[in-house]
């Protein structure tokens, strides 16, 4: 389904319709970085909506096929996919009073622009916000799945509660969450090929000059095809003197200040050619805690252990799904405080998130010491990957009951 767009241009009343689709004759890697640029470019203009809908989908199951019964899909290359910004066609928007609550069935779904936003808005002067991310699936039926959105759902709210915000309900965010998806479902890539990567943001959006919450709390929902986060195997930098979170503070929300304090140690990482930065705990320094965006696990034999949720962890839900999953196939599986020196006589080490999935580890570096570790097909995490992503996926039945069908 087209749905056609009013841009004003500046000082003018003349109205344009502009198809951004139009054939660019360029190399794939070229089209998808005119495609964006274009997108990008569109931004700037007032967009507004020809027909109003209100918390309806904008792409229903039979509008994102063909006349031919052939499922239709975003005009990029596939194949090129990688983990960039390519923001899809349309997000999800409501909002409501920091003393009220956010009514189910409330919201609109509108073309992906820029916000409107006060330089005051609490989100900008202190940081009052939340992010969440998820992903869509599709199987090789071309239907599509979620996977343990309620989690997420239920995460907003434990977070939104430290930051003294109102939340969707469960029921709420889920849908909510659908609705982004169909509208967006051209953009879900096809089976194999990735997913559609899912952000719910809930922010402090009205204006406030004292250190109080904003009168006015938005929740939006935008969306983005992605392939693989990394291409590889990780070798990671253990980091001592930059700390992800401290006791008492909000290492275990995803809150939007979590991130950006450790941009400088992930390009420092990088600069010298690794790949993520493992972090310590802000106390001891003696203790493993979390990578800049994943949770990590180690494997010895049979046993596989995390670092035990204690208020600086983020309380990951790929990594609750792989505790499951490991449990189901009789693995030993501790949370436990785990000393640095445990790395160094292991067998196996991987990360999880909803971003990187499940990536396993070559080598981790502190200091003057690198340790490195077994990868490839005969091994525990690619054991475990290969059944969490066929449930994602919907190649495996899901016993768990952890996938949901958005059609």
């Amino acid at each position: 389904m087209q749905i056609k767009t009013r841009l004003c241009a500046k000082k003018s009343k003349k109205v344009c319709l502009i198809d951004t689709r139009k054939e660019l004759g360029q190399s794939p890697k070229e089209c998808n970085s005119a495609l964006l640029k274009c997108r990008l470019s569109l931004q700037k203009c007032r967009m507004v909506l020809l027909a109003e809908a209100k918390f309806v989908s904008m792409a229903s199951p039979t509008q994102s096929k063909s006349n031919s019964g052939v499922e239709k899909y975003a005009d990029i290359s596939w194949d090129e996919l990688g983990f960039d910004l390519v923001p899809a066609d349309y997000m999800y928007v409501t909002k409501c009073d920091n003393k009220e609550n956010f009514t189910t069935g409330v919201g609109n779904i509108i073309p992906y622009a820029n916000i409107a936003i006060s330089p005051f808005a609490g989100i900008l002067n202190y940081g009052q916000g939340l992010l969440e991310g998820l992903k869509a699936y599709r199987r090789d039926d071309g239907r599509v799945l979620l996977f343990r959105p309620e989690q997420n759902a239920q995460r907003m709210q434990i977070g939104a509660e430290r930051l003294c915000m109102p939340s969707p309900s469960i029921e709420h965010f889920v849908e909510a969450v659908k609705q982004t998806v169909l509208a967006n479902k051209h953009w879900v890539p096809p089976p194999g090929k990735g997913s559609l990567y899912v952000r719910p943001l809930l922010i402090g959006s009205g204006p406030v000059l004292s250190l109080v919450t904003a009168p006015e709390i938005s929740f939006l929902i935008y969306a983005c095809p992605v392939g693989n986060y990394h291409k590889g195997p990780l070798n990671l930098l253990v980091e001592d003197k930059t700390h992800r979170a401290t006791p008492g503070g909000t290492g275990d929300i995803k809150t939007i200040t979590n991130y950006s304090p450790v941009y400088k140690a992930i390009a420092q990482a990088k600069a010298r050619g690794f790949s993520d930065v493992l972090f310590l705990d802000a106390v001891t320094k003696k203790y493993i805690e979390e990578v800049s965006s994943c949770n990590i696990f180690i494997v010895k034999g049979n046993v596989i252990s995390t670092p035990a949720i204690c208020g600086t962890i983020l309380p990951g839900i790929t990594r609750k799904s792989i505790i499951e999953i490991a449990l189901g196939f009789g693995y030993q599986v501790e949370e436990r405080v785990i000393p640095l020196e445990d790395l160094f006589d292991v067998d196996e080490v991987f990360c999880t998130g909803t971003a990187v999935v499940l990536s396993p580890v070559a080598s981790i570096t502190y200091g003057d010491k690198r340790v490195e570790y077994k990868t490839g097909a005969e091994t525990v995490s690619k054991k475990l990957y290969d059944m969490l992503t066929g449930i994602q996926a919907g190649r495996i039945e899901d016993k768990m009951g952890w996938t949901v069908e958005i059609d």
